[in-house]
């Protein structure tokens, strides 16, 4: 199984409603890519401080699934439209578990 893992860091000027909409577009890709095992994306809780500010974590069966999510056309979109219009920084790893 591949788990993939991205960290994000807004931009200052992002708008709680962007935010929002960020989790809301992408909570809807595990009912449009069927390659997605499990899917969680949510805001950092705030506990430490330095921390990104949202994650994603999501599991794919093969590295061939994940490649199906990461270049898939809605998955693509909501990164043009709603992820890098606010994106100050972000952290990616795939690994094997």
């Amino acid at each position: 199984m591949i788990r993939h893992v991205v960290l994000f860091t807004w931009t200052e000027d992002a708008t709680a409603e962007q935010k929002a909409e960020v989790a809301a577009r992408l909570n809807t890709l595990p009912g449009t890519i069927p390659q997605i095992r499990s899917y969680a994306v949510g805001a950092d809780a705030g506990i430490n401080p330095g921390n990104h500010e949202f994650a994603v974590v999501a599991d794919f069966d093969t590295v061939e699934d994940y490649l199906a999510y990461r270049d898939h056309p809605t998955h693509l979109s909501i990164i043009a439209e709603h992820i890098k219009p606010i994106l100050a920084s972000r952290a990616a790893v795939q690994y094997t578990v």
